[in-house]
């Protein structure tokens, strides 16, 4: 039997260069794309894509938290010219990240081959950086889809949630908040500025390190 052909239509496995040129607009292809009432859709737009490898300072203009005003400021964790991640500003424990496309995709069936791609590298990496970050070992990766599945913003995204060790009726808390249920705490803006910092450079530190681990290949 001969070998089946490969398909050329797949999306092509992601490199690790990256396109200094490109910008959030690039992504987009028509209206559908964004959604003006869209949280995630206005951070996509305000953050400009950066080298994960090579972050930007913290002092950096296009890092300011600010630039979402007047929604709750925004700590970037990562910006690439197809995906964001930032901190929950309702985290379940420190250094809850949320990753997400830059278009608006409101559930999960709605990423491209391409996107979906990108999400499985970043979702992985981000895991890595978090745990390096916070020095929490076991975490939880959840994506909700449809308000029925807890999903609050109809923006599809990860969340990436660090589990540090919690007993009884705190671990049951945990739990049930997760899925839409129970109370969270507002994120601590002076905390969230220092630990999205050690977060990127933690992502710069595993982007590199894949980055070797292929060039050896």
């Amino acid at each position: 039997m001969a070998p089946k052909d490969y398909d050329s239509s797949l999306p092509p496995v992601p490199s690790f260069d990256f396109d200094p040129g490109s910008s959030p607009n690039d992504n987009a292809s028509s209206d559908s794309d964004t959604d003006s009432t869209c949280p995630f859709c206005h951070i996509s737009s305000v953050f400009p894509p950066y080298d994960p490898a090579d972050p930007p300072p913290s002092s950096s203009p296009l890092l300011n938290p600010e630039r979402t005003s007047p929604q709750p400021a925004t700590f970037i964790i990562l910006s690439t010219p197809h995906l964001v991640a930032f901190l929950d500003i309702m985290p379940l424990s420190i250094g809850h990240v949320l990753l997400c496309p830059r278009p608006h995709r409101p559930k999960l069936t709605d990423v491209s081959p391409a996107e979906s791609a990108e999400l499985g590298r970043y979702l992985r990496i981000l895991s890595a950086a978090v745990v390096r970050a916070t020095g929490v070992g076991d975490w939880n990766v959840v994506q909700n889809n449809g308000a029925a599945a807890a999903q609050v913003v109809p923006h599809m995204h990860f969340h990436v949630i660090p589990r540090p060790e919690l007993r009884d009726q705190r671990s049951e808390r945990f739990t049930a908040t997760m899925f839409g249920r129970g109370q969270r705490d507002e994120l601590d803006e002076d905390e969230a500025a220092e630990l999205a910092e050690r977060v990127r450079r933690t992502v710069a530190e595993v982007v590199r390190a894949d980055g070797e681990e292929v060039a050896k290949l």
